[in-house]
């Protein structure tokens, strides 16, 4: 519960943030102001089971994405999966987190659309809105279609106004992202071939790259 009483509103944006950038930052604050969360948390992920190895160490990608927050209130880091020294399964983090929550609070697990419809290949993923509702960012000019795993699953779950979602878990909506062309495979060819990622990265994030040599070619 809230300090007043309400339920709490917690948004969840899982990540390798391999490095954390201004795509990850602007999308977390536009879903917490959005929609009015108590906060948004950035979950790094250990071992992501879809994805290849990091570039990165855990210890450093944490490091990163906590001088990316340190200075908004509405957005924080969540360590479970890196504590965990297995790979990453989002049913895994969402029941762990369920376990530390009040009954009536609400979680709000955040996805970009190109996630979103890789979902059937996730594990249990049939599970995850048992513990939550989700929220798909999808940009202005998107304009492809969700597979046909996933259609039937929107037709019966999905809510038009994202501030319409009730009850613990179980819907799915849409929020329009500000459209950013960023991602961190970008800046770590940047990074790489010694081009410049300011104003990509936060100064902060920028700052440590840079003082512990990463992404370097010679990495």
């Amino acid at each position: 519960m809230s300090a007043t009483g309400a339920p709490r509103r917690i948004g969840v944006l899982g990540g390798t943030f391999d490095p954390v950038h201004i795509g990850h930052l602007r999308g977390a604050l536009e879903v917490a102001e959005t929609l009015g969360l108590d906060e948004v948390r950035l979950v790094p992920n250990f071992r992501p089971p879809h994805r290849e190895t990091p570039n990165s160490s855990a210890q450093d990608r944490l490091a990163m994405v906590r001088l990316a927050v340190q200075d908004l209130p509405q957005l924080a880091v969540d360590a479970r999966e890196l504590e965990r020294d297995k790979p990453s399964y989002t049913l895994d983090t969402l029941e762990s987190l369920r376990g530390e929550l009040e009954r009536d609070d609400q979680i709000f697990l955040i996805v970009g659309w190109d996630a979103f419809c890789g979902l059937p290949s996730w594990h249990r993923w049939e599970e995850l809105l048992e513990h939550c509702h989700i929220l798909v960012m999808q940009r202005p000019d998107a304009d492809s279609e969700a597979p046909e795993a996933l259609r039937d699953l929107l037709a019966a779950r999905s809510v038009n106004d994202p501030l319409a979602l009730s009850g613990r878990g179980g819907q799915i909506a849409f929020v329009w992202q500000a459209p950013l062309e960023v991602s961190a495979t970008r800046i770590r060819q940047f990074l790489a071939s010694g081009r410049s990622v300011r104003f990509l990265v936060p100064d902060a994030v920028l700052a440590y790259i840079n003082a512990h040599g990463l992404y370097r070619a010679s990495n």
